[in-house]
This record gives C-alpha cells, sequence and structure tokens, in this order.
C-alpha cells in the first residue's frame, strides 16, 4: 500500500513540475510584455482560487485524525498556499523617478483640461 502512495506522489510530482515548466517557458514568451505577464498572473490566481474553492474544499477532513495530519502537513511542507498581489507602493517604487514625474505632470495637466 506503502507503494502504491509512493508512486502516486512521484507521478503527482512529475506532473506539477510539468505545470511548472509551461509556466517558466509563457514567463520567458511574455518577458518584457507587461500586460501579457499580467494576463498570466490572472490566470494563475483564478486556477488557484477554483482549486481552493472547489475540490480541495471537499476533500478537506471529516474527522480530528485527518485534520491533525493536513495541518502536520501543512506546518512541516511551507505552510498555505497563497498568492500575494502587489501593493500598489511596491508597484510605484519599481517605476523609474522620470516615468513618475512625466506621469504626474501628465495628470495634472488632464486635470486642468476638466475645469
Amino acid at each position: 500500500m506503502n507503494d502504491q502512495k509512493n508512486i502516486e506522489l512521484e507521478k503527482l510530482s512529475a506532473k506539477v513540475q510539468a505545470i511548472a515548466t509551461v509556466v517558466y517557458d509563457a514567463v520567458q514568451d511574455c518577458q518584457g510584455d507587461t500586460v501579457a505577464l499580467l494576463a498570466l498572473l490572472r490566470q494563475l490566481e483564478q486556477l488557484h482560487r477554483e482549486i481552493r474553492d472547489g475540490i480541495f474544499q471537499e476533500s478537506l477532513p471529516v474527522n480530528r485524525r485527518q485534520l491533525y495530519s493536513l495541518l502536520k502537513d501543512i506546518e512541516s511542507e511551507g505552510g498555505w498556499p497563497y498568492i500575494e498581489r502587489m501593493r500598489l507602493q511596491a508597484f510605484l517604487a519599481n517605476l523609474p523617478q522620470e516615468t513618475l514625474e512625466e506621469n504626474s505632470h501628465e495628470v495634472l495637466e488632464s486635470d486642468r483640461s476638466f475645469s
């Protein structure tokens, strides 16, 4: 029984690695294209949400022993999976100062045109 479970885990690991490879390839294809990278991130977030809210919730433990085992795994394997969104301040901090100054000037001009 243990051998069968190990084989299944190895197959899953290979599938996950294949998915990661495809995602990294897509990232390389999108390099320099912010809109395409944003679309990729949105798709990954959507997949995460669908898995979490669907089949994962359906598979949650039904007794204390299973719950303990799940919590033990979460603790030992790196915590709860989470897709963090970039905060606006961090996003702006990555923009070159000249870009911020140009954009703030354009915003001021467009505000004046509406007055």
